[in-house]
C-alpha cells in the first residue's frame, strides 16, 4: 500500500442513498437512439444535448446532428410524457483535416434570433432553428475551441437587434452580436479559451492552465487560480490590462477592482496549497474557515477612459485575422514542479478539463484538482475575484458539472439560505470500485451552510436490447448539461400520498339504504376531485439533461414528499416474532428535526411537510403505544417532542383515537367521514390492526396506564381544544365532539385512579370539573360516560351548564337517595339542592323539590319557600295550602315561621291549632304522657323557695319529644310572649282544652287571664302550681301575660293601672292566706306584705289577717305602712305649707299692683 494513502484519514461522510430517497431521480427523456449512420461501424456516443420548443437536437461523436420532434401526450392520461419522433440528421461543415475529430462539440441555441451554432471540430457553423437550415451564407469559423458567453442575467439584456456570445478561437476571444447577421462587437486578448459564464460585462473563463475573470466592456483581466494545483506555471492574483493595443500580456503592479474599487485577492497563495497539502487537508470538511484571507492589490494608474478599444462593433466576424492569430506553443516542461510527484498515482500530463457555472448573478463556481482520479474542490468566487462561502469537495474531480435551484435572486445570501431555496450542485465523476469503474452524480447543497452530506447516484447503464448484459460505457462519456427548455413530469406518488382520501372505520355506516347511496356519491365526487388535486401536486419541472451512451434522461428533483416517506419507512423496523411494527425514534426524529427551518414556497411544499409531521407524529405516538412500558426507554422530553410535533402536523384528532383501542369508540365521524392524507392510510391501518387485536382494546392498556403517557394525551387534547373556533378546521362539529369525549373520558379513567388525598381533590377531579363547567360538545356522549362511570355529582354540574335545571335536580335526588355516586362529592346535598332552587325561577320545579326536600328535612324544605332572596316570591296562604297537601308535618313550621319569625300574628290561630292538635292528640293516646306532667306539676310543688318559674322548670326538664316541644311552644303564643298583640280565637282554644283543664294547668292559667278571670288564674296558680313568683308577675302586669316578651321591655300600653293591680294583689292575698302549708302560707304572705304593702290599705289587711298571728309575722308590712303613712302625712305637711307660701306670695303681689295703680274715685252720679 502506498504510504500517503496509509496515511490519508477518512473523508467526509457520504451518503449512499437509494433513488427513491435522493434528491434526484432520473426519468427517460429518449432511450437507445440509433446514433451511427448507414456504414459506420465505430460506437457512437451522444457528445452534446439541447432542447428548445419540443425540438430535441442531438450532437454525436460522427459529426452528426440528430433532431427530434416531441408529440404531445394523451390528454386524458395526466402522468403520460411527450414522446419525440426523428425529423432529421445534419452533417454540420468541419474541417476534415482536424485533429482529433470528438464530433459535435457543442450546440448552442439563440431563441431569441432564432439561430443555432454549432461547434463541431474545430469549425463554428451556423443555422436556422427550428429545421436547421443553415443561416447568414454558409458562414464558418475555423479553429474555434468554444462558443457560448450569453448573458446569464438575460433579464438585464438591453439588445434588441439580437444576441450577444463569444467565440473562442486559439488565438482570442471575440465578442459577437448574432442578429440578422454575424457581427464582431469586439475583440478580447484572452486565447485558447476553453470555458465561459458570463453575467453582464463580467465573465469568468478558462484556458488549458488557469481561471480568469474578465470585464469584457473595460477590456481588463484578473487572473485567479489554476485548474490543476500541480501547474505552478499559472499565477494567481495578477490583473492585466488586455486591450488590443498592448502586444503582449505583462503583469501588472495591480489594477484594482473591475468595478472601480481596490480589492483584491491572493488567489494564486490559495489554489497553490491545494496541489501540496498534506493528506489531512484533503479530508477537511467543506467549511468557510477553509478560505484563506484574500491578498491586497494596489490600485492601478489606468483609467478607463485610458483603455483602447480593440476594434469597431461594426467590424465583420470574418474580417483579416492577425498576427496573433498562429498556434501556441505548447506548454513549457517544469522539472521542477513534477519533482516529488512520481510517486503519485497520476502525472501533470493529464489535463483536468475546466468547468465554471454561475449559481447566482454575483457569483462563478470554479472546480480544482490534481488529477481525474483524485478528490477535486469546488470554489466560489464573486465578480471581485474574492472568494466567497466555503469549498466543495468531489471525491473525484468532474466531468462535468451543473448547479441547480436558487440562481434567479440576485440577493442570495453567501453564507446561508433557507432549506426551502436549497441550491444544489450536481458533478458527473468516475468511481473506482472493486466491480469496475463507475460513473455516478454526486450532488450536494451550495447555499446551505455547514450541510457537509453528500449524495451519490448511480448513472444507469445501457442494455444492448434482448440482453440482459450492461453495455460497457466509454469512460467519461456521460454529461450533465442545463438546457433551454424546462421538461414538465408528473410524480403520481406524490398525489397517492398527499390526496385526501376517507379513513374507514370498523363501526362503518349506519345510515339507511338512501342516506348510504347519498353519502356514498359525494364520496366518490369528492375522491374524483381529490385525484385530480394530486395529479397537480405532482407536477415538477427541470432543465437538467443526462446522458450516456445512447441514452438521455431528464435528472428531476425528487420531490420532497417521496424522499421523506422514504426516509421515514426505512426507519421502520418489523419485529416478526411478535407481529409488530416498531420505529427507530433517533432517526425519525431527526428527520422531523430537520425540517424546522424549512418554510414551504408552494401548495406542494405546504401539504408535504404538513404530511410528513403527521405521519412522523402518528408513527412515533403509536410506537409509544405498541411498546412495553417498562422497557421502551421512551423519556419524558421524547414524549413532549411527540405531543408538539402531533399539535404542530395539524394532524386531525379523530385519526390518532382510532389507534388508542379505549378512545377509539369515542371518535365521530359525521356524514362527511375522516379524511387524511392518502399515505397516512397504512400507518394508521397497521398500527389500529396491532393495538386493536388485544382482548382489552376497551380497557386502558399498556403505557396509557402511566401518567406521562395518559396525560401526554390528555395535554395534545387540551391543545385541540384551544382551537375551537377556528374556521379553518374541517369537520368542526365532528372534530370537537370526538376531542370532548375522548378528553372526558381520559379524565374519568384518570380520577378514578387517583383518589383525593387530605381531603384535596386530584389535579384530573380538578380538569374535569372545568371541562364540564365550561361545556362539551359531546353532551348525549357524556351523560353516558358518566353514567358508566357512575359520577352523577358530575353529570349534574354537566346538566348545570345547560341550564338544565331539572336534571340538576333529579341528579341530585337520585345521590341523595341513596344511589351510588362514584364520586362521593356531593356533600350536605339537602342543603344544596335548597340553595339551587333558591337561584332558579322555575315555579314548577321549586314546588315539585321544596316539598320534596320539606319531606325530608322540613326546616330546609320551609327555607325554600320563606328565602327572602330567593328569585321567586310566595304567598303564605299558597304555600300553606302546598305543604298541607305534598307536606304536611313541614306546616307546622312554614307557620312557625310565619309567626315567630316573620310577626304575622294571622296566622297564630292556625300555628296554635297545629300545637293543640299534637299535644291533645298525646294526651288521648297516652297515659304516660298525662303522667308526665301530671309528675311535672307535682315535682314543681315539691321544690323549696326560692325556685324558678314553672316556665323555666318545664324548659330546663324539657323531654326529647315533639309534643313537649309544641307544649312550649303553645305556652309562648298562649301567654303572649311574642306581644300583647298576638290574638286567636279564644273561644275555640277553651273548647278544645276544656275536657283536659287538670293535665293543663299553664294553658288554663292563660286563658282565664284572656278572659278576665283573674281570681281563678290566681287560684290556679297559687294551688294548682304553687308558682308563686309568677303570680305576682301575673298582678304586676295586670293580668295580661304569665310571661314576659323573649326580648325588650314592657311598654307603657302593656303596663296596667295601680288600682287594677291593687285588685289583684288583694286576690293574690287572699289566695296566699288560702295556703294549705301554715309555714308556707305564713311565709309567703308576709313576703307578699312586706314587698308589695303599698299595693294594700292597712286597714283591710288588719281585717282579714286572722287574730291568732302575732304582730311580729307582719312586722315588715306594718313598718312599711306606718312609714308610708308619715310620708304621706309630711307630703301633706309640706304641700299645706307650699300652698301657704303660694297664698302669701299671690296677697303680696295683689298690694303691690293695687299700690301702682292707686286709688280710683268712683262717683254715684256716674254709676248712675
Amino acid at each position: 500500500m502506498d504510504s500517503r494513502d496509509a496515511q490519508e484519514p477518512p473523508r467526509k461522510r457520504r451518503r449512499r442513498t437509494p433513488a427513491s430517497t435522493g434528491s434526484y431521480v432520473f426519468r427517460p427523456l429518449l432511450e437507445d437512439i440509433a446514433l451511427a449512420p448507414e456504414g459506420h461501424h465505430s460506437k457512437v456516443h451522444i457528445t452534446c444535448v439541447e432542447l428548445w420548443e419540443g425540438n430535441l437536437y442531438i450532437g454525436t461523436s460522427a459529426a452528426e446532428i440528430l433532431h427530434y420532434v416531441a408529440l404531445p401526450p394523451d390528454p386524458t392520461d395526466t402522468t403520460a410524457s411527450p414522446s419525440y419522433i426523428f425529423a432529421s440528421r445534419l452533417q454540420p461543415t468541419f474541417n476534415a483535416a482536424s485533429s482529433p475529430a470528438p464530433g459535435v462539440q457543442q450546440l448552442l441555441l439563440l431563441p431569441k434570433v432564432a439561430k443555432a451554432c454549432v461547434l463541431c471540430n474545430g469549425t463554428l457553423t451556423f443555422y436556422s432553428l427550428p429545421e436547421l437550415s443553415p443561416a447568414f451564407g454558409n458562414t464558418v469559423v475555423s479553429g474555434c475551441s468554444w462558443i457560448g458567453g450569453e448573458n446569464l442575467n438575460a433579464s438585464d439584456e438591453q439588445d434588441d437587434d439580437g444576441q450577444t456570445i463569444m467565440i473562442c478561437i486559439k488565438s482570442r476571444t471575440r465578442l459577437v452580436r448574432i442578429g440578422d447577421e454575424p457581427r464582431r462587437i469586439r475583440n478580447i486578448e484572452y486565447p485558447g479559451c476553453l470555458a465561459i459564464a458570463r453575467r453582464n460585462n463580467f465573465a469568468c473563463v478558462a484556458d488549458a492552465h488557469a481561471y480568469a475573470l474578465l470585464d469584457v466592456e473595460n477590456q481588463q483581466k484578473i487572473s485567479l487560480f489554476p485548474i490543476s494545483s500541480l501547474d505552478d506555471n499559472a499565477a494567481g492574483g495578477q490583473v492585466e490590462d488586455i486591450s488590443a493595443k498592448h502586444e503582449s500580456s505583462r503583469p501588472s503592479s495591480g489594477i484594482g477592482d473591475l468595478r472601480g474599487h481596490g480589492r483584491s485577492t491572493s488567489l494564486g497563495t490559495f489554489v497553490t496549497g491545494l496541489g501540496r497539502r498534506s493528506p489531512q487537508s484533503r479530508s477537511q470538511e467543506r467549511s468557510g474557515r477553509d478560505t484563506p484571507e484574500p491578498g491586497q492589490r494596489a490600485a492601478s494608474p489606468l483609467q478607463p477612459h485610458d483603455r483602447p478599444r480593440s476594434g469597431s462593433a461594426t467590424d465583420d466576424l470574418s474580417g483579416r485575422p492577425s498576427v496573433s492569430d498562429k498556434p501556441l506553443p505548447p506548454p513549457p516542461d517544469h522539472p521542477s514542479s513534477q519533482q516529488g510527484l512520481q510517486t503519485g498515482p497520476t502525472s501533470f500530463s493529464t489535463r483536468l478539463t475546466p468547468h465554471i457555472c454561475s449559481p447566482t448573478p454575483n457569483e462563478f463556481l470554479l472546480t480544482t484538482g490534481t488529477s481525474p482520479e483524485e478528490p477535486g474542490v469546488g470554489i466560489f468566487v464573486n465578480l471581485d475575484g474574492d472568494v466567497v462561502r466555503g469549498t466543495l469537495q468531489f471525491d473525484h474531480y468532474p466531468t462535468s458539472i451543473v448547479v441547480d435551484g436558487n440562481d434567479q435572486s440576485p440577493l442570495v445570501s453567501p453564507t446561508g439560505a433557507r432549506k426551502s431555496d436549497e441550491g444544489y450542485v450536481l458533478a458527473s465523476t468516475l468511481q473506482h470500485r472493486d466491480d469496475g469503474d463507475r460513473e455516478v452524480i454526486e450532488i450536494q447543497k451550495w447555499n446551505i451552510e455547514n450541510d457537509n452530506d453528500t449524495e451519490q447516484l448511480d448513472i444507469p447503464f445501457p442494455f444492448e436490447e434482448n440482453s440482459d448484459e450492461e453495455v460497457g460505457m466509454i469512460p467519461g462519456n456521460a454529461k450533465l448539461r442545463t438546457i433551454l427548455s424546462k421538461t414538465a413530469a408528473s410524480f403520481a406518488e406524490v398525489g397517492d400520498r398527499l390526496r385526501m382520501i376517507r379513513l374507514r372505520l370498523p363501526n362503518g355506516d349506519t345510515a339507511d339504504s338512501g342516506e348510504l347511496q347519498e353519502k356514498q356519491a359525494a364520496e366518490g365526487t369528492r375522491e374524483r376531485e381529490e385525484e385530480a388535486f394530486g395529479h397537480r401536486l405532482g407536477a415538477q419541472s427541470s432543465r437538467i439533461v443526462l446522458w450516456s451512451g445512447s441514452s438521455i434522461w431528464w435528472l428531476i428533483r425528487n420531490p420532497l414528499v417521496l424522499r421523506l416517506d422514504e426516509a421515514i419507512d426505512t426507519s421502520l423496523a418489523s419485529m416478526p416474532d411478535e407481529g409488530q411494527t416498531t420505529v427507530h425514534r433517533g432517526e425519525t426524529l431527526r428527520i422531523v428535526s430537520n425540517l424546522q427551518d424549512y418554510e414551504a414556497n408552494t401548495e406542494t411544499e405546504f401539504l408535504t411537510l404538513k404530511y410528513i409531521r403527521q405521519k412522523t407524529g402518528m408513527i412515533l405516538f403509536a410506537d409509544t403505544l405498541v411498546r412495553n412500558p417498562s422497557s421502551s426507554g421512551i423519556t419524558p422530553a421524547e414524549l413532549r417532542v411527540i405531543e408538539n410535533l402531533l399539535v404542530e402536523s395539524g394532524l386531525d384528532p379523530r385519526v390518532l383515537l382510532t389507534v388508542i383501542p379505549v378512545l377509539r369508540q369515542e371518535v365521530v365521524e359525521g356524514s362527511q367521514g375522516v379524511w387524511i392524507h392518502a399515505g397516512l392510510t397504512w400507518t394508521v391501518e397497521q398500527y389500529a390492526q396491532q393495538l386493536l387485536g388485544t382482548s382489552d382494546s376497551n380497557t386502558f392498556r399498556g403505557p396509557l396506564r402511566y401518567d406521562e403517557w395518559s396525560n401526554m394525551i390528555k395535554r395534545y387534547l387540551v391543545a385541540w381544544r384551544q382551537r375551537k373556533g377556528f374556521g379553518s378546521i374541517a369537520d368542526e362539529v365532528e372534530v370537537f365532539q370526538s376531542i370532548d369525549a375522548a378528553l372526558l373520558h381520559l379524565l374519568l379513567h384518570q380520577d378514578g385512579q387517583n383518589s383525593p388525598r387530605h381531603g384535596v381533590p386530584s389535579a384530573a377531579r380538578a380538569e374535569l370539573y372545568s371541562l364540564v363547567d365550561n361545556g362539551v360538545d359531546c353532551f348525549e356522549r357524556a351523560i353516558v360516560l358518566l353514567e358508566q362511570y357512575r359520577r352523577l355529582y358530575v353529570l349534574s354540574r354537566l346538566y348545570q351548564n345547560r341550564k338544565m335545571a331539572g336534571k340538576v335536580l333529579g341528579t341530585w335526588r337520585r345521590i341523595i337517595e341513596g344511589e351510588a355516586d362514584a364520586g362521593n362529592e356531593l356533600r350536605d346535598g339537602e342543603n344544596e339542592v335548597r340553595k339551587y332552587l333558591a337561584k332558579i325561577r322555575d315555579v314548577t320545579l321549586i314546588h315539585e323539590y321544596g316539598t320534596w326536600l320539606a319531606r325530608r328535612s322540613a326546616e330546609l324544605g320551609v327555607q325554600v319557600f320563606a328565602d327572602d332572596s330567593s328569585r321567586v316570591k310566595f304567598v303564605p296562604q299558597e304555600v300553606v295550602q302546598l305543604l298541607k297537601e305534598q307536606a304536611p308535618d313541614a306546616v307546622k313550621v312554614y307557620l312557625e315561621h310565619l309567626v315567630f319569625g316573620e310577626k304575622k300574628g294571622q296566622y297564630a290561630n292556625d300555628l296554635i291549632t297545629y300545637y293543640l292538635d299534637s299535644v291533645l292528640h298525646v294526651l288521648e293516646s297516652s297515659e304516660e304522657a298525662r303522667s308526665i306532667l301530671s309528675q311535672s306539676y307535682e315535682s314543681y310543688r315539691a321544690l323549696q323557695p326560692p325556685k324558678p318559674t314553672y316556665r323555666q322548670f318545664i324548659i330546663d326538664n324539657s323531654v326529647p319529644v315533639a309534643w313537649w316541644q309544641d307544649r312550649l311552644r303553645l305556652l309562648e303564643l298562649l301567654g303572649g310572649s311574642h306581644g300583647a298583640d298576638l290574638s286567636y280565637d279564644l273561644g275555640k282554644i277553651l273548647t278544645r282544652i276544656e275536657p283536659y283543664e287538670e293535665d293543663l294547668v299553664p294553658e288554663s292559667i292563660i286563658l282565664d287571664g284572656r278572659q278576665g278571670r283573674h281570681q281563678q288564674a290566681l287560684r290556679l296558680l297559687t294551688h294548682g302550681l304553687g308558682d308563686y313568683h309568677t303570680a305576682i308577675n301575673y298582678c304586676l302586669m295586670g293580668g295580661a301575660s304569665i310571661f314576659h316578651p323573649i326580648s325588650g321591655s314592657l311598654t307603657p300600653n302593656e303596663a296596667s293601672k295601680r288600682e287594677d293591680q291593687a285588685t289583684l294583689f288583694g286576690y293574690l292575698l287572699t289566695e296566699f292566706l288560702q295556703i294549705e302549708d301554715i309555714s308556707n302560707r305564713l311565709e309567703r304572705t308576709s313576703e307578699l306584705l312586706e314587698r308589695f304593702g303599698s299595693w294594700y290599705d292597712v286597714k283591710h289587711v288588719l281585717s282579714i289577717i286572722p287574730e291568732s298571728w302575732s304582730v311580729e309575722l307582719v312586722s315588715g308590712f306594718l313598718t312599711s305602712a306606718f312609714r308610708q303613712l308619715v310620708h304621706d302625712k309630711n307630703e301633706v305637711m309640706v304641700a299645706k305649707a307650699l300652698s301657704g307660701t303660694e297664698n302669701l306670695q299671690v296677697a303680696a303681689a295683689l298690694v303691690e299692683k293695687c299700690t301702682v295703680l292707686g286709688p280710683q274715685i268712683e262717683h254715684l252720679e256716674e254709676r248712675q
